[in-house]
């Protein structure tokens, strides 16, 4: 394997981009207690040799350092640079497609904001872009960082007449758009998709590729990328029992720009809510109602009408609704700055994300 020989990236290759996380972790102790460990340890030129073996034959790998860090340390200006990085390296005629280690805690972030930004742009070229981890440290026994890299590997690398170009995510032998990302289980090794409608890799399910198909039809344009400055500030408030005003309030007065709900059931809160939220609202505050049960839909005006100035998240989670909602206000920003006659709202944006 050439990591990055002289002129590689003239040649057709794969792009391994890493992030950190579990994948590139080390226990420790990991004999005894493989759950304390250590993320991002090792390089991803350290982890793509322990599989280059079993790479397809000729395929050329090169390999790039973006990050190496625990994932729930994940920040935006990551996040630009990574899709940066990636709109950049998808323009390259020689590229073949991109792989991307990620932390399991926030992959579902990454998923979102890569699918929003560059998928459109992914499946125009034909490429795809792939995001994977592990739920195990790289020195745990059974680790299955290597064998979710290789299918990942793999799964970029298969033939476009099987699946379209796009933005995807590989774990357990298991395939899913990147955008149904969704970790609801601490340790299970398919955890990021557990509940996510997926695929195996080996042998695609025709019903599966229809809704990928279906999914991509709907999205007609990439979001812009915010600049590393330019993410509007977007908090995530969870409804409980007791759930007191005063932070509703606080968020006001900080000079927030939205807020996602994470209400209960079918994204319904606390009434205590409802006054600093219609003030909110009044501020130029945007609010998302998403639910925080960790499935499900949130359909506009159910359980309530929604005000103007409130939507529904639709199938998002509460973290991928902040990701869409932040992506949707920048965009509505860069649309006013370039005078556009026709300037869509934030609501617009976030309601193509939402299918």
């Amino acid at each position: 394997m050439n990591t990055k020989p002289l002129n590689a990236e003239q040649s057709p290759h794969i792009l391994v981009l890493g992030m950190g996380g579990t994948i590139a972790g080390l226990a420790p102790n990991p004999e005894v207690n493989p759950l304390a460990y250590e993320a991002g340890q090792i390089e991803i030129g350290d982890l793509l040799t322990k599989i280059e073996q079993m790479f397809p034959q000729g395929l050329r790998i090169i390999s790039r350092q973006i990050a190496n860090i625990n994932s729930s340390n994940l920040s935006e200006s990551l996040l630009t640079e990574l899709g940066e990085q990636v709109k950049k390296a998808l323009a390259s005629s020689t590229l073949i497609g991109i792989v991307i280690t990620h932390g399991t805690d926030t992959i579902e972030e990454s998923g979102i904001f890569l699918q929003a930004t560059c998928g459109k742009y992914a499946e125009k070229l034909g490429k795809r872009v792939v995001l994977t981890g592990a739920m195990l440290p790289s020195n745990a026994a059974g680790a299955d960082g290597p064998e979710n890299l290789l299918n990942a590997i793999q799964w970029a690398y298969t033939a476009i007449d099987n699946c379209p170009g796009g933005v995807f995510a590989v774990f357990a032998g298991k395939v899913c758009m990147a955008r149904d990302l969704a970790k609801r289980h601490s340790s299970a090794l398919a955890a990021p998709l557990l509940d996510s409608p997926s695929s195996s890799v080996s042998l695609i399910n025709p019903s599966w590729l229809s809704t990928v198909r279906a999914a991509q039809a709907v999205l007609v344009d990439d979001l812009p990328i915010p600049q590393v400055q330019e993410w509007p500030w977007v908090e995530i408030l969870t409804s409980h029992a007791g759930a007191r005003a005063d932070l509703v309030q606080l968020c006001i007065n900080a000079g927030v720009r939205g807020l996602v709900l994470a209400g209960t059931g079918q994204g319904g809160f606390n009434k205590a809510w409802q006054d600093s939220v219609n003030q909110a609202i009044a501020a130029g505050v945007a609010i998302v109602r998403a639910t925080r049960t960790g499935a499900g839909i949130v359909r506009p005006n159910i359980p309530a009408q929604d005000p103007e100035g409130c939507i529904a998240a639709g199938s998002l989670s509460p973290p991928k609704a902040r990701i869409v909602l932040q992506l949707a206000l920048n965009a509505a920003k860069v649309s006013q700055a370039e005078a556009e006659s026709f300037r869509p709202r934030w609501q617009d944006y976030f309601a193509l994300q939402t299918y």
